[in-house]
């Protein structure tokens, strides 16, 4: 496809130093210039300062400037603002006032991961050992940025904008409430969400299997029980495992695994999803503070386009 990963996200908070640690500690490694780095997608998050968080770049990555050129065109008939040099172009999102960039870059290539052999009744995968996911002592590493979930005021206007102008297809639906799109074969790179206010839900990073899911989240736990927001469970929408957490700016952030691969669109039937099944398939129930952040008055009292 045209658009194949997400290369980056830009989220302002108004505790840089302290937001930057926090993503140390889940697994990033810092750079200069308040990049943090994933293992295999490079510099991914870059932290900056504004006066209450937000969400203000999202990068994404296209295979030849011939792409590029299509979303200047679609752009350009839309009236939306474009910078462009051939190999890039930056735009703002409409609704939520984020800037999208779209980059030509090179596809992000994983490491073959060999499978964690598993017993089950009558498959004996593992003998005479013990698991190697409880033998695990190295800390989690998350292996790159899988998606971004971006509340909108407009969420049909937004999916509009993603979808028709930037190239996005659509996965799957949540009744008037959301819509999951995908710029890769992941099955969502973003989830646009119908939202009172514009703002940064999470961001999501893939690690190896549903044990990083939950060492990962346990370390990060580990004398910050506050930093819980919601797991362990899997989500319907996508087939991943996860677990929530929040920064110290009030971003949830997400370790996930095993997420659905679309490599043939044809072969995929988009579902509109209504209820529980939106949201999970099985795990805890979400907390009200989950779906509807406890912070959002305060981001509503001082929301303002980026300029």
């Amino acid at each position: 496809m045209p658009l194949h990963r997400l290369t980056a996200l830009t989220m302002g908070v108004p505790n840089v130093d302290e937001t930057i640690a926090y993503y140390t500690e889940f697994g990033l490694t810092p750079g200069a210039d308040g990049w943090l780095s994933s293992t295999d997608g490079g510099q991914q998050l870059r932290v900056t300062g504004a006066p209450s968080r937000r969400l203000i770049e999202i990068g994404i990555g296209a295979e030849h400037p011939g792409d590029i050129t299509e979303v200047v065109h679609r752009l350009r008939a839309t009236g939306a603002p474009v910078q462009t040099d051939g190999t890039s172009v930056t735009t703002i999102e409409p609704v939520t006032g984020t800037r999208i960039v779209v980059t030509v870059a090179e596809p992000l290539l994983q490491p073959h991961t060999p499978a964690t052999p598993y017993n089950g009744p009558g498959r004996i995968e593992r003998q005479n050992g013990r698991a190697p996911g409880v033998l695990r002592d190295t800390a989690v590493r998350p292996r790159k940025l899988g998606h971004v979930v971006l509340g909108t005021t407009d969420f049909e206007a937004s999916t509009t904008f993603f979808v028709d102008v930037i190239g996005f297809k659509v996965s799957d639906r949540i009744k008037d409430h959301g819509a999951f799109l995908r710029c890769s074969t992941d099955h969502h790179n973003l989830l646009v969400l119908n939202a009172p206010v514009a703002f940064l839900h999470h961001s999501s990073w893939q690690v190896d299997d549903i044990d990083e899911v939950g060492r990962g989240a346990s370390a990060m736990l580990e004398g910050n029980p506050e930093r819980h927001v919601w797991g362990l469970g899997r989500h319907h929408a996508g087939s991943n495992f996860f677990w929530y957490l929040k920064d110290p700016a009030g971003n949830f952030s997400e370790y996930y695994s095993d997420m659905d691969s679309i490599i043939d669109d044809q072969l995929w039937s988009p579902e509109t999803l209504a209820g529980a099944r939106g949201l999970f398939n099985w795990g805890p129930p979400p907390p009200p503070s989950f779906l509807a952040p406890d912070d959002l008055a305060e981001i509503m009292t001082g929301a303002h386009q980026p300029g």
